[in-house]
């Protein structure tokens, strides 16, 4: 049985030799917020329309917004989505 490279490194580590962190960690972000949005959604009994309505936006706009498989959402959309739930969003370099 061959040697394992990776036995031992972290797993950012094995992410970024595979040339596919960034693009793990966008995907990671954005579901950990839908899933937060939802659960607020859910929480406070807001359906899909009226949250379209809050974020005054379309319903298919919000549609791509709830998808986990798409990351290429704006900053201001998010940042709209969480106001209608009335929360925020923050935002750091770590």
């Amino acid at each position: 049985m061959a040697d394992n490279p990776h036995i031992g490194e972290s797993f950012e580590s094995f992410l970024r030799d595979e040339g596919i962190c960034e693009e793990v960690t966008a995907t990671a972000i954005k579901r950990t917020l839908v899933m937060q949005i939802e659960q607020e959604m859910a929480a406070n009994n807001i359906s899909k329309s009226e949250m379209a309505r809050r974020m005054k936006t379309s319903a298919s706009q919000l549609a791509r917004l709830l998808d986990p498989d798409n990351d290429r959402i704006q900053l201001d959309t998010l940042i709209r989505a969480a106001a209608a739930v009335g929360k925020g969003i923050a935002v750091e370099l770590v």
